[in-house]
Order: C-alpha cells, then sequence, then structure tokens
C-alpha cells in the first residue's frame, strides 16, 4: 500500500540519528513488546507480513510520531484482536502457548520462507525488466521509488512466501524472487548525486515484466 511508511528515497525527512553503542532496547516495556511479538509469531496468531502491513496501515501523523516499539506494540494490539484473544483488553479465548525452548532458535533463526515450487522462474540473469506500476491497496514489498523503472536481473535467488498474500490469511503462495539492480539515474534522474550508483532490491516475480511491456 502507499503509505507514510514506505519512506526510501524521500527528501525532507530530516538527518538519520546514530547512536554510538546503542542498546537493543532503550526501555524495558521494549523488551516486554518484543518477547509478545514472538509469542504471538510462534503460537501461530500472526505471520510476519501480517506484523508488517498492521503496521502500514497506522494513521500517518501517529507513524511518525512514534517509536519503532511503539509500531512494534500497535503490531501486536492487531494481531491480539483479529485473533481474537483480546476484546477491550480483556482475553476472549485460550491462549496456544510457543514452547520457551524453542524461542532461541526463532529469535535468532528466524522462520524460514524459502519454498519449493515446481514452475520454472519467468526471467532469465541478465534480462531487463521493468518493476510494474502498481498501487495495492493491500500489502506489499514493491517500493513505490521502483515502480515503473527498468533494471537488470543480476541473480534469481529461488521461491519464496509471497508477502502480498500471506500478509491477507492466503497461504503461503510462492513465487520466484529475484535480485534486481537500478542505476540511480534510472530511479532519481541525472540529478542523482552519482548516477552510475546502484541500487539492488530482492522483489518478487508478480512484480516484474519484460521491459517495454505496459503495466
Amino acid at each position: 500500500m502507499n503509505g507514510v511508511h514506505d519512506l526510501g528515497g524521500r527528501d525532507g525527512m530530516g538527518p538519520i540519528s546514530f547512536e554510538p553503542a546503542e542498546p537493543v532496547f532503550h526501555e524495558d516495556w521494549e523488551r516486554r513488546v518484543f518477547a509478545m511479538h514472538i509469542a504471538m509469531a510462534g503460537g501461530g496468531y500472526m505471520n510476519i507480513d501480517q506484523f508488517r502491513h498492521a503496521i502500514e496501515r497506522m494513521p500517518a501523523a501517529d507513524y511518525l510520531a512514534t517509536s519503532y516499539f511503539e509500531h512494534w506494540l500497535v503490531a501486536v494490539e492487531d494481531g491480539c484482536r483479529t485473533a481474537g484473544l483480546l476484546d477491550e483488553a480483556i482475553a476472549t479465548s485460550p491462549v496456544t502457548c510457543f514452547p520457551s525452548h524453542l524461542v532461541e532458535a526463532m529469535v535468532f533463526g528466524g522462520s524460514p520462507a524459502r519454498m519449493e515450487l515446481d514452475a520454472a522462474p519467468a526471467f532469465a540473469v541478465g534480462a531487463q525488466i521493468r518493476a510494474r506500476n502498481i498501487h495495492p491497496a493491500g500489502h506489499t514489498r514493491l517500493p513505490w521509488y521502483v515502480r515503473g523503472q527498468v533494471g537488470c536481473i543480476v541473480a534469481h535467488r529461488g521461491a519464496f512466501v509471497f508477502p502480498d498474500s500471506h500478509a491477507h490469511g492466503l497461504g503461503p503462495d510462492p513465487r520466484h524472487m529475484y535480485s534486481v539492480s537500478f542505476t540511480a539515474e534510472a530511479l532519481w534522474g541525472p540529478d542523482a548525486r552519482n548516477p552510475r550508483d546502484t541500487v539492488q532490491l530482492e522483489l518478487w516475480e508478480p512484480y516484474l515484466e519484460k521491459a517495454g511491456q505496459p503495466s
């Protein structure tokens, strides 16, 4: 979806602050929110794409005025309501607990998204492609600044869970994924700081079309 969360390539957002020796958590409540997210995901109540889409749906002013883990808290609350675990902060159904002995593996290893797919990839390494100029109302991992632009496929990564389906309860729906290289000039014109610079993105096959093909 086209929301304020998709900030790549935008101007006027101010400098990116850097905190030397920054801790993982600044406040103890952030640690607890992280733990709640792991419990939600491990219990099967919310996948990573549903989590991201919940944050995307935050009102723009709220998103910009809140911190990273406040975004996470919004997503956890949304997941609890959607799963029927909470109604006005009151538990409404039994909770499936995530076994504690699996927590470390999930925190450091995540949940694998690579899958098998019988269909052959539609594009070969070296092919010139165009990122489709689409503007879905639902979840997508196709950045706004690359839509409609021409790039070159530099690698085929295999098949992975397709987030645009996964975020909306439509199952893993695996699709081929490619590494695609775009020049800075293609993305931002000759005024790019260095037109010869490149941006490389991992993009799913439904986001792409042959260069010259209409979106």
